[in-house]
């Protein structure tokens, strides 16, 4: 897996159900999760791969010296142990949170 971000390739807007199915394909399990406007979290890691799929609103990761920003639709791949922060946008953030066990 590659620091990525992907963006949306199926038809319509997605929604939850969809992505959930997409993810689960993928080998991941998921959950939902939403942030209030402006939530920031500071630099941490994660001891296992993640994809992030946004819904709603947008967030934006800091990574490897690079900003990934979501819109809805787009995923952010991020490989285990990658230091990452993130900021929720102005409306806050609805995304799915997949991870590989």
């Amino acid at each position: 897996m590659t620091l990525e971000v992907r963006s949306w390739d199926g038809n319509g807007a997605p929604d939850e159900e969809t992505l959930a199915h997409r993810l689960a394909a993928d080998g991941f399990s998921s959950f939902c999760w939403s942030d209030l406007p402006n939530t920031h979290y500071d630099e941490h890691e994660h001891d296992r791969d993640e994809s992030i799929w946004l819904l709603a609103g947008a967030i934006r990761f800091g990574a490897a010296g690079r900003e990934l920003a979501l819109a809805p639709g787009d995923r952010l791949m991020l490989p285990a142990g990658t230091r990452h922060t993130a900021d929720a946008g102005p409306d806050g953030a609805t995304y799915l949170i997949g991870q590989r066990s």
